[in-house]
């Protein structure tokens, strides 16, 4: 009888201890900040002083705050301070949404923060972050580490010293030392912004990014790169490296999965192997088809030895030479490099050819021309072409050219000119329907006019020495030229000098085929070949003015003088 006694005062005793750990902490009349007591295996009240009472749980304890549900293996709630701690295996699922996993954790119930450490884990379902101490607001869904950690979003991981997680919309901000990794990038940066559902990385400070095993490496200070799209873009004048080449602009973006790229805004483009620069306002590239489109006031630049050719028109394009139709037909060289002998060849040193520019087949099969054959797999710059159009014009110190439009090819080196071209070589003017500019080593080293070709070199004292024929051929020495020959229908008019430089006469013939000799930039030589017919006139009895052949121009204003004159609008007549 007394021991029933005694078991019904211990209820009594019990039953108000167990009711005061569902109701509010005091001085709370919120009843999302009541941390609930859902489940415990075991239960003790202890009461250390007037102010201080203390709930104890331990085996499977649940807890609850509003949507906010607390598993542990052991627990202490302070009822008067609202605080919880909570010990072995401590799961915090906030509203199905985002959980959180530790060994050990201290709830400021009041304040809805959660201190968190050892083998902590925060997952959102899309990412996964690990640390050894972290702060969580389970109010405002924010978690916070300091002593490093790491984030693993599907395949990407993320590390730095400290980071802040934003649950609401899943966007996780690194800081200090911040590393990717990805089986595609690898990044380094001080400071970084990573969303784990939409997997877009935002760059808010100097970024280095490496991929394609080492070959590009992008360093940036601005810009996202959108993982799951594969699409990129950044800003403040980005450095990208690929491989040879290199490109900047103030907004540079590109999309792998299509393989397009851009750069605007003083955008440069370059490429170490063909010692070539592009710099435009607007550059379209695409790595698949490696093709690349300049606008907005183009120039490239194809470096020499000790001089550089400068190019600039309203449209600059560059392409693999195998995907071009018909490039077969275009780029051959000679099978023997040019001598002495063959520029005394009658025959002339160059096959025909049709308006085009492209060799017959008759010319084709001839044993003294060899016909390049590329491979669509040559990624030497060999298999490249470079086109220009619209108000084209070159410099360098030897020769400067205008014309409509341009074709470069990698294979043969030759500047294949369009459409009313010019060009002008110490002194002296070439003009015809196509000028063909072989260059060797990136100096000249032959030019072959196509039609109507006309030769206009200046003397010291302003008179003309000329040279037309059907086709002319000239060849440089040393980025000087040397020597020029007319061939079909030549026609000249020469101002003879004697040893003192003194003008002897004008020599006006025609013949088959002409030749002109230059000796230090100058005219020093003329020889007719084969049906030779002409006059030779007085000096002082000549009409200068007169003695011109026909479609005589000279086009002197229309030069490029240097190549800061190259964006001017050249002047089109005289």
């Amino acid at each position: 009888m007394r021991l029933v006694g005694f078991f019904l005062c211990w209820l009594l005793w019990l039953a108000p201890l167990l009711a005061e750990a569902q109701e509010p902490v005091p001085g709370n009349t919120d009843t999302t900040d009541i941390v609930l007591v859902r489940k415990a295996d075991r239960f003790r009240y202890l009461k250390k002083d007037s102010v201080t009472e203390l709930q104890m749980l331990a085996g499977n304890v649940f807890l609850e705050q509003g949507t906010t549900k607390f598993y542990c293996d052991s627990a202490v709630i302070n009822p008067a301070t609202g605080i919880v701690e909570a010990f072995g295996n401590v799961h915090i699922n906030d509203a199905d949404s985002i959980h959180t996993y530790a060994q050990y954790l201290i709830y400021y119930s009041n304040e809805k923060k959660a201190y968190l450490k050892k083998n902590v884990r925060l997952t959102d379902g899309k990412g996964v972050l690990t640390t050894n101490d972290l702060e969580y607001d389970t109010n405002l869904k924010i978690g916070t580490y300091t002593n490093g950690g790491k984030v693993v979003s599907d395949k990407t991981v993320l590390t730095s010293k400290e980071a802040t997680y934003y649950g609401d919309m899943k966007d996780v901000y690194f800081k200090k030392d911040v590393k990717m990794k990805d089986p595609e990038y690898d990044l380094s940066t001080d400071s970084l912004l990573f969303n784990t559902d939409s997997r877009i990385a935002t760059f808010i400070t100097k970024t280095r990014i490496i991929s394609d095993s080492g070959r590009r490496d992008i360093t940036t200070s601005e810009g996202y790169y959108d993982m799951q799209n594969k699409v990129a873009k950044f800003g403040r004048r980005p450095q990208i490296k690929d491989g040879t080449t290199f490109i900047t602009g103030d907004d540079v973006g590109f999309d792998d999965k299509t393989g397009d790229s851009y750069a605007r805004g003083n955008a440069v483009f370059k490429d170490t192997a063909q010692g070539i620069s592009i710099l435009a306002n607007d550059l379209k590239a695409n790595k698949k088809t490696n093709t690349l489109l300049a606008t907005q006031r183009p120039l490239m630049i194809i470096k020499q030895k000790e001089d550089s050719i400068f190019v600039t028109a309203d449209t600059l394009f560059s392409a693999r030479l195998t995907d071009k139709k018909d490039y077969q037909k275009t780029f051959i060289r000679p099978a023997k490099p040019v001598t002495d002998s063959t520029l005394k060849d009658s025959t002339g040193v160059l096959p025909a050819t049709d308006s085009t520019g492209l060799l017959t087949e008759k010319e084709l099969s001839d044993s003294a021309w060899q016909l390049t054959v590329l491979d669509a797999s040559d990624t030497t710059n060999r298999n490249r072409y470079f086109q220009a159009w619209n108000r084209v014009r070159m410099f360098s110190d030897s020769l400067q050219a205008v014309c409509d439009s341009l074709f470069y090819s990698g294979v043969d080196s030759i500047f294949r000119m369009f459409r009313d071209p010019v060009a002008w070589a110490n002194g002296t003017q070439i003009t015809g329907d196509t000028i063909f500019m072989y260059t060797k080593n990136k100096d000249p080293e032959r030019l072959h006019v196509f039609d109507n070709g006309l030769v206009i070199n200046r003397t010291k004292d302003d008179f003309y020495n000329q040279i037309k024929g059907n086709t002319i051929n000239g060849y440089f020495t040393d980025g000087v030229i040397q020597y020029m020959r007319a061939k079909g229908s030549a026609e000249s008019i020469y101002y003879a000098q004697d040893q003192d430089s003194a003008y002897s006469g004008v020599n006006r013939s025609t013949a088959d085929i002409i030749d002109f000799y230059f000796a230090k930039k100058e005219l020093n030589r003329v020889v007719f070949r084969s049906s030779v017919e002409g006059t030779l006139y007085p000096f002082r009895q000549v009409n200068h003015g007169e003695m011109r052949l026909r479609g005589f121009k000279w086009l002197e204003k229309r030069r490029p003088k240097t190549k800061f004159e190259l964006f001017e609008d050249p002047v089109i007549t005289e």
